[in-house]
């Protein structure tokens, strides 16, 4: 057996550099999220923040043309082809490893032809690596029981930075393995508390005070989906970044991570903004620093905390529950609309006027008076925490409201609000606002906490946004519960909330799902309000409910006005809206003749068009709107069938159509210049939306389905 060969591989012949390079280019995609994965592709490029893999736009690489592959980093000037890309991520040199460097790249695209069949040979000590010397550290990572699962060798060669080679002992292969284990798994076992840090070097250092520390393989490169993390299964986790970005991001993963493997509590350690760039757990031992004054006193973020166990949970027999005659607690806002510890989610786009209906909603609330059909048994006290609105703006909305002069001593009494304020709600937010709150309602907390937008404040604890699930849960369970907690346990919670950019027809099917962020929000929530405008042409509004402990409240249609907001019959509204839609029914249908007739007289003179080629070439031309308007016209008049595709372009001597799934648009009696008819080889499914074939060519058939232009 060759000594040079690593023992169970395979000699490959020896790959061509030209080959393996174009291969990557062909491959591009795949080969930039391989390396780096939180890279995104915008505008026909990949961009992301540095060579490690940060997040940001800072590099840029070239997707297509000629240039493909090419990358430039904006920060640091640096760049070069993709395979000084590789070479930079994979920490290799590319003039005196380039041989290395370009079997790096063969394995994993698995270039080469076998030459030999592999032998049975024992797992030889490591050799080593060729032109990096011989290795200055080595750690072990072995199971639970000490078992060698794979080894991290160290190297520092001589004018080059240090790089690091792992070697998988079960497969006996220089590589990581596929799922990668923790470091020090034998004394995490042993304990309940582990300090998570970001390589050997780091968890060495604790572990020689007799600190039970780990680290991921990689440190901060390490593939988190491809980690085994489950050693931390019912382990009290403190997470120790190095102090850059790319240690806090991997803190944040590694904390997620942890806590769905089972952890039972996580936090990560805050370092203080005085220390040095990638300051880490290593330097503080070298500085001689108390470290274990340090784990025990530094700030930290709770990502998950240890769920409180009572000594019994309530439990109740059918019997109990029917013998119970006791009067139902009294609504805050009725019917069920919100309940003493309920949570109302009230969500709309921005600017429907998500505020001034929340601040009407709640001046009438805090005054005792009803509002649109909600009321209230009594006068409430009402906390509004409003993170948009400016104060001089906040009193001018105040001012506006109407209402009779009797119950402005109610609403001045009850109804507290703050100007914008800018802050998150973590632990010290939470402090802060409770405090603040105590000492304006002194005895008589408030019986609503209002927050305004959730966006604003929110706070997943390090663990996502507001799109992770569990980050919103951590955020509504940790945060906000704890502020109510802290203010008045029975209050009701009212969290106003952006819905997403949908389609009106989306919201009008199913409005609470058109609530942004994570789909937790939706099953926490004990009631929800959504306030939609369904015509943009309208001064009118939708306001939809879903209560969760009462019975189903009607679609409400309301009207902002000078003197507030008011109901109005919604059939009457249909009626009057008559004469205005009759006035949108024949622009609509001048602007689909003008349409049809544009398609139908570029064929003739030769000019055929994809939709979106259309869109572009004929945006605001003859009052027919933006490119995204056309595209949208475009899409009904396929769906009822005045607009068909063919892509059989070769037939007519046209050009194969670029960057379409449908081929060409074209409409009824379509003909080119010199008398040719064209036939639609596919159309638009009127239900499925799907493009299907035609049954017949040359028989043109309109959907009898309703729709709108």
């Amino acid at each position: 057996m060759n000594k040079n060969t690593p023992p169970n591989v395979i000699a490959l012949k020896p790959p061509d550099a030209k080959d393996i390079k174009q291969r990557l280019k062909q491959n591009l995609p795949a080969t930039l999220h391989a390396l780096l994965p939180n890279g995104l592709v915008r505008a026909g490029k990949f961009v992301v923040g540095d060579t490690s893999g940060g997040k940001g736009e800072s590099l840029v690489v070239e997707m297509k043309g000629s240039k493909a592959g090419l990358w430039h980093d904006f920060a640091t000037g640096d760049g070069g082809d993709i395979l000084d890309l590789w070479a930079e991520v994979k920490g290799f040199d590319r003039k005196s490893q380039f041989k290395e460097l370009i079997t790096d790249i063969q394995n994993w695209i698995g270039g080469g032809i076998p030459t030999a069949q592999p032998m049975q040979c024992k797992h030889n000590a490591h050799k080593p690596a060729q032109n990096l010397g011989e290795p200055t550290a080595k750690w072990d990572y072995t199971d639970a029981h000490g078992a060698l699962i794979a080894s991290v060798y160290r190297y520092d060669p001589k004018g080059r930075r240090k790089q690091f080679r792992p070697w998988d002992a079960v497969k006996g292969v220089m590589k990581a393995p596929d799922i990668r284990p923790l470091y020090n798994q034998p004394n995490i076992a042993k304990s309940k508390i582990i300090i998570l840090v970001e390589g050997e070097k780091c968890a060495e250092a604790l572990i020689t005070l007799g600190i039970y520390a780990t680290t991921a393989m990689n440190g901060a490169k390490a593939p988190i989906d491809k980690t085994d993390w489950s050693p931390l299964k019912g382990k009290q986790v403190l997470i120790w970044p190095d102090h850059d970005e790319a240690g806090l991001s991997y803190a944040r993963k590694a904390a997620s991570a942890s806590a769905r493997a089972g952890a039972l509590q996580v936090k990560i350690l805050k370092v203080p903004p005085d220390k040095p760039p990638k300051w880490d757990a290593a330097d503080a031992v070298e500085e001689g620093l108390n470290i274990h004054e340090i784990l025990k006193n530094w700030d930290r973020v709770v990502a998950k905390d240890k769920p409180i166990k009572p000594d019994m949970i309530p439990l109740y027999s059918v019997a109990d529950l029917r013998a119970d005659h006791s009067p139902m607690p009294e609504d805050l806002i009725s019917p069920r609309v919100l309940t003493p510890g309920g949570m109302l989610v009230f969500g709309g786009a921005p600017k429907v006027g998500k505020s001034d209906f929340l601040i009407s909603l709640l001046a009438n609330m805090a005054a005792g008076e009803t509002f649109l059909g909600l009321s209230s048994k009594r006068p409430l006290r009402v906390f509004y925490l409003q993170a948009e609105v400016q104060y001089h703006y906040l009193r001018e909305r105040i001012q506006r409201l109407r209402l009779p002069d009797e119950t402005l001593e109610r609403l001045q009494q009850n109804f507290v609000m703050t100007p914008q304020v800018r802050l998150i709600l973590n632990e010290d937010g939470i402090d802060k606002i409770a405090r603040s709150v105590k000492a304006r309602f002194g005895e008589r907390p408030p019986d609503i906490i209002a927050i305004d937008p959730i966006r604003n404040v929110f706070d997943g604890g390090g663990i996502g946004g507001e799109n992770d699930n569990d980050a919103m849960m951590f955020f509504l369970s940790k945060r906000v519960e704890e502020l109510r907690n802290r203010i008045n346990p029975e209050a009701g919670l009212i969290l106003a909330h952006h819905t997403k950019k949908v389609s009106k027809k989306y919201v009008e099917e199913d409005p609470f799902q058109a609530l942004s962020g994570a789909g937790s929000l939706r099953s926490y929530y004990t009631s929800g309000i959504i306030l939609h405008r369904p015509d943009e042409g309208l001064a009118t509004r939708n306001l939809v409910f879903e209560l969760r402990n009462g019975p189903e409240i009607p679609q409400k249609t309301i009207l902002r006005e000078a003197s507030g907001w008011r109901e109005v019959d919604s059939n009457a509204e249909r009626l009057a809206m008559r004469s205005h839609g009759s006035k949108i029914d024949a622009e609509q249908l001048r602007k689909k003749d003008i349409l049809l007739r544009t398609i139908y007289s570029e064929a003739l003179q030769g000019r055929v068009y994809t939709a979106r080629q259309f869109s572009d070439s004929f945006k605001n031309k003859s009052g027919l709107g933006s490119s995204r308007s056309l595209r949208d016209k475009l899409n009904v008049l396929s769906t009822k069938g005045h607009i068909k595709f063919f892509k059989n372009a070769d037939v007519y001597g046209l050009p194969q159509a670029q960057r379409s799934r449908q081929g060409y648009i074209c409409v009824e009696d379509m003909a080119l210049g010199d008398g040719t008819r064209i036939f639609p080889t596919h159309f638009k499914h009127p239900q499925t939306a799907q493009v299907l074939p035609v049954d017949d060519p040359k028989k043109w058939i309109i959907s009898s389905s309703k729709g709108e232009l």
